[in-house]
């Protein structure tokens, strides 16, 4: 075996973090068991800033990515960037501007800097929302890491088809420079559908199944765990016998001690997570409601408790006995996941912990704008993987 391969087996792969958040990528590669070591992370949140400081004990470095230089960033001597860029130019809600979006100009100054680099990374990690592929922003990305040396393997990929039930489908970039490879050579400047390449699965069989656009995740359905696996209130019965013996569902802890009040849990105020008649009238045909024995649930945005509509799932705590004899939304008694039980679907660690002065409308959406920990640590392990 070369010095240079033994060298850097031994010592821990030098990582910078941008946006930063509140720590999924560094979960992620904690998950994924990648002997790496986080030198810098970025990010502008101040409050997302707080909760990485809280659980990391390091606070990241917070100011205008854009005013970083070649040289600032040569100075960290970092083998991999992971950066998870603002959504918002290329959300299906949004104005779909792309580089023509303020917020898309931090990541294209990186970019640029890549060439200019005395140290460029060896390995870059992106992740974005449904819809970066095909804006002008991805074009650009794609013909720079090209210019750089870089081969790509691109992947869109759900939680669902990592057994959480959880629907929340993202675009991912995972770029190598040469003559750095990856195990499934296969798949280089491909976007690909299914996680295949990441399970060690023959590539031979792979093929048809990666390329193939996910018109339906309802294939992966059965292999998923639950909702009720990771919820942190529940309820012994989740049946109600007739339409007048409702009762109000027990609710008890499964993943927090008693005054543990970073975990976004509140035992004297559980009540404030179920939803107002008043907006079940008004909003409940627009509502997504899952049960506890449900295999999905739709993606938590940033807006999730503030709004009921199009922001997330909403649980039904009472359920019918019979699927065919359904019961009326008021008496399901829906309610709001909770912090705790948003991080469970992205598979957070249990020791994840907001800071007890972040509010819970802040705790929402700084998970929003996160990510699921069960796709990213495989497509990390997979990246940092040196072919054998």
């Amino acid at each position: 075996m070369e010095e240079g391969s033994c060298k850097r087996q031994c010592e821990p792969w030098r990582v910078l973090e941008f946006y930063s958040g509140i720590g999924g990528m560094r979960y992620s590669i904690m998950k994924a068991g990648v002997n790496a070591m986080i030198v810098e992370a970025f990010d502008i949140n101040d409050v997302a800033n707080d909760v990485y400081e809280y659980n990391f004990g390091h606070r990241p470095c917070q100011g205008n990515i854009q005013t970083l230089s070649a040289a600032d960033l040569d100075s960290y001597r970092a083998q991999a960037w992971l950066l998870s860029p603002p959504c918002q130019p290329y959300t299906r809600q949004g104005l779909q501007k792309g580089s023509a979006d303020a917020r898309a100009s931090s990541f294209l100054k990186i970019l640029e800097l890549i060439p200019k680099s005395s140290q460029p990374p060896l390995m870059i990690f992106v992740e974005n929302v449904v819809g970066f592929e095909t804006s002008d922003t991805h074009s650009i990305m794609i013909e720079m890491l090209a210019k750089a040396a870089f081969v790509t393997q691109e992947f869109i990929l759900s939680p669902l088809q990592f057994g959480v039930p959880y629907s929340r489908p993202r675009y991912f970039c995972l770029a190598k420079r040469k003559p750095s490879s990856f195990q499934c050579p296969l798949f280089n400047n491909q976007l690909l559908w299914a996680p295949g390449p990441l399970l060690d699965n023959d590539a031979n069989n792979m093929v048809n199944e990666c390329n193939q656009p996910q018109e339906s995740y309802d294939q992966w359905l059965p292999a998923c765990l639950p909702v009720e696996n990771f919820l942190e209130f529940k309820n012994p019965t989740n049946q109600v016998e007739t339409s007048s013996s409702l009762k109000l569902p027990t609710i008890v802890s499964i993943e927090v001690s008693e005054g543990d009040e970073g975990n976004g849990s509140d035992f004297t105020s559980a009540s404030q997570y179920f939803v107002p008649l008043s907006l079940i009238k008004r909003w409940g045909a627009a509502m997504d409601i899952v049960y506890p024995d449900s295999k999905r649930c739709c993606c938590f945005t940033k807006s999730y408790y503030r709004y009921v509509k199009g922001t997330g799932s909403l649980l039904a705590t009472v359920q019918p006995k019979t699927e065919s004899k359904a019961s009326s939304l008021e008496e399901q008694h829906l309610r709001y996941f909770t912090p705790r039980e948003v991080a469970n679907l992205h598979s957070f660690p249990k020791d994840f912990r907001f800071p007890p002065q972040i509010s819970i409308r802040q705790r929402y959406a700084l998970l929003g704008n996160s990510l699921s920990v069960a796709v990213v640590a495989p497509l990390l392990g997979y990246l940092f993987a040196e072919p054998s």
